[in-house]
């Protein structure tokens, strides 16, 4: 219970304490708002590092190479914890938004945050307003800002599996002209959802596929994209946990 205290210490602290910064990212957005992007992106990925490192997670990551560097791109990825998006923003290249639940805009001084990364809150009960979000969607990638979505809709809880993936998540690089990146992420809930309320420490591997450019498949896979893309993650899923976690010379 101590880590989640000093994580939740830390989190309320570094909100209440970043109101001044927000004031100043405010400022300097009216003026230079690609500075803004890059310094909002800079303290948000340095302040998810702090958590991560009192959190005791060893974090592994695969793959970078595989990330377009001349494009935006979709990144997709299974869901099973809370910290997956704090693990996941620092190993981004470039400014990256997630598109994240409607609740989430209702969390004071964070949402600030969130939307100075370009997040989009998606409200999945109503379809004309989900409809909206994922035109934004569309409208970010063209501008070149990258996206990261859990197209599971929620947090999976149960380990080794895994939640159809939206086919509806993926109208972002679709309709965008942007690749999709499989983003793998294993033992992510051995940090807290495995063992709530306590935060423990643990390895998490996050490995980032080769692109999938869904203008590049046929009929019939691109109209199951969704699909597609659950498979390559699922297999890589089991690989890595093989590899990392079932091994004796492997970290528990």
């Amino acid at each position: 219970m101590i880590r989640l205290i000093v994580i939740f210490i830390y989190l309320i602290l570094y909100l209440i304490l970043s109101l001044p910064v927000l004031l100043a990212e405010w400022i300097i957005g009216k003026f230079n708002p690609q500075l803004k992007d890059k310094s909002s992106k800079a303290l948000v990925s340095w302040g998810f590092r702090c958590i991560q490192h009192l959190a005791g997670v060893k974090l592994i990551v695969l793959g970078c190479e595989n990330i377009p560097t001349d494009t935006a791109v979709l990144y997709v990825g299974n869901h099973r914890s809370f910290f997956d998006i704090v693990l996941t923003l620092s190993c981004f290249p470039k400014i990256t938004g997630y598109v994240a639940k409607k609740e989430m805009n209702k969390v004071p001084i964070l949402r600030l945050w969130m939307r100075n990364i370009h997040c989009l809150f998606l409200d999945r009960e109503n379809i004309k307003e989900g409809l909206k979000t994922i035109l934004k969607g569309v409208e970010e990638v063209k501008n070149g800002y990258s996206l990261c979505i859990f197209p599971e809709g929620t947090r999976n809880k149960v380990n080794d599996t895994f939640l159809p993936f939206h086919e509806g998540s993926f109208k972002i690089a679709e309709k965008g002209g942007v690749p999709v990146v499989p983003m793998t992420i294993v033992n992510s809930a051995a940090v807290f959802e495995d063992h709530f309320p306590k935060v423990k420490k643990a390895t998490v591997v996050i490995d980032f596929g080769t692109p999938v450019f869904p203008e590049k498949l046929d009929k019939d896979t691109r109209k199951g994209i969704g699909l597609y893309v659950s498979d390559i993650i699922k297999e890589r899923y089991f690989e890595l946990k093989e590899t990392y976690f079932q091994s004796p010379a492997s970290p528990e």
